[in-house]
């Protein structure tokens, strides 16, 4: 990797969504490595949000790096931008980039403005109500459960999100940013060849790390099913209601005495209350250390019905050399022309079987784990996404102004949301005060 973009030191302000949770998140994970690459390119990084305080958030003032309280709707932000003078500044997510983009905009002009999309909002958004829309025909709430992963070709997503309301303001951020880092290859895809997303605006940049492997338990040694993920985000959430209704009643039939460990950050009452030890099915909430629970488990199992990104729990996995169950939607961009690390299934009865085929038979759970490592070191670790970040950001800075008149669907965006989305916010201050 190259050392500092610049002999002078640039300045990185960050506006996070939320503010990073490395151990809640696969989404404050990424944010975290982001910090850590700019870091070692010498910057003076701060970190803004407008979200609450979280007790979960990690302490990135021990690194030196500034926290700022900021307020939607108003103009004190324009002061601290002012004042502070970004070199660069990144978005987390495209709501703070309608947020705050164009403040940016009109006090740092010549700021590069970067993109961290985490996933496809939209991608995921429209899959939900894919999925919404299969379970208005069940008249209870089990069968209601009980629907599966609904899938669909890139082609029949984009006729989805074409007219939705969600999908024309993530890609119109994507237009109205210098460089939009995206996780997956297949959001990649779906944005240029379908949304016509010029390739110049997009930069693929996976995870950044695929971590170290570990000395780890053995197939013998390890016992249990373990299901993990932030219970804020929906598609875990809905993943844990398919397995109680659904999936885990044909495991436990074939496996009467399994059990299944259910983690995540943020458990509601509501998830609380499923915990039935005598079903096996027992939720733990938070994990202080997701990498050792889900070592010491046998099988991961991510039904994911909707969903967009990189799945952080199936990484995790992997890297933990767990083999996991999970469905098309989960393994998507995840693996490239090799093997899955276990099985993939996209019904609740074949998702069972195969649960119940990868913790009984150690061959197989052997052969998936190895398929980890293959996965890990040969498709994600196949390139230094950190150094081709680096070298794409000092490009994009020396030739500014020209990938700016080239982008001219951006400027046009920029121009006209500049002028809705500044009236709009002026008035909310105004009626505020």
């Amino acid at each position: 990797m190259s050392n500092a973009m610049n002999s002078t030191v640039k300045t990185l302000l960050i506006i996070g969504y939320v503010w990073p949770e490395p151990n809640s998140s696969a989404a404050g994970s990424r944010m975290m490595e982001l910090i850590h690459l700019f870091l070692a390119q010498h910057y003076q990084i701060v970190f803004a949000s407008a979200a609450a305080l979280s007790e979960h958030r990690a302490d990135i003032m021990e690194l030196g790096i500034k926290e700022k309280s900021v307020a939607l709707n108003d103009s004190s932000f324009d002061e601290f931008i002012a004042e502070l003078k970004p070199d660069v500044v990144l978005f987390d997510r495209f709501f703070t980039e309608e947020q705050f983009g164009w403040r940016v905009e009109q006090v740092c002009p010549n700021a590069l403005r970067l993109l961290d999309t985490e996933d496809l909002h939209s991608l995921r958004h429209v899959r939900h109500q894919l999925l919404k829309q299969a379970q208005k025909t069940a008249d209870n709430e089990t069968f209601r459960q009980s629907v599966n992963p609904v899938l669909a070709s890139a082609a029949e997503l984009y006729e989805k999100m074409a007219n939705d309301d969600m999908a024309q303001r993530e890609i119109a951020a994507i237009f109205r940013c210098d460089l939009s880092l995206i996780i997956s290859q297949f959001e990649i895809e779906l944005l240029t060849q379908y949304f016509s997303v010029p390739a110049q605006l997009l930069h693929y940049c996976p995870f950044l790390s695929v971590g170290e492997p570990e000395a780890m338990p053995a197939y013998g040694e390890r016992q249990n099913f373990i299901s993990i993920g932030n219970f804020r985000h929906e598609p875990n959430w809905d993943a844990v209601l398919y397995l109680k209704h659904a999936i885990w009643p044909l495991i436990r039939t074939q496996l009467p005495r399994a059990e299944l460990h259910i983690y995540g950050a943020y458990p509601p009452p509501k998830a609380m209350q499923l915990h039935n030890p005598k079903q096996g099915f027992c939720v733990k909430g938070w994990a202080d250390d997701a990498l050792y629970v889900m070592q010491q488990a046998r099988v991961c199992l991510a039904p994911l019905r909707f969903g967009a990104g990189i799945k952080g729990k199936l990484m995790d996995a992997m890297r933990s050399g767990t083999p996991s169950v999970t469905t098309n939607i989960g393994a998507e961009a995840m693996q490239g022309d090799f093997p899955w690390s276990g099985l993939i299934a996209n019904s609740a009865q074949d998702f069972a079987d195969a649960a119940v085929q990868l913790y009984n038979n150690q061959q197989l759970w052997q052969e998936s784990q190895d398929c980890s490592q293959t996965i890990l070191n040969s498709y994600f670790g196949a390139v230094d996404y950190s150094a081709a970040l680096v070298e794409r950001v000092n490009l994009l800075a020396q030739n500014l102004v020209c990938e700016r008149q080239q982008n001219f669907i951006g400027g046009m965006l920029r121009h006209h949301t500049l002028k809705s989305t500044q009236y709009m916010s002026q008035w909310i201050e105004a009626k505020n005060k």
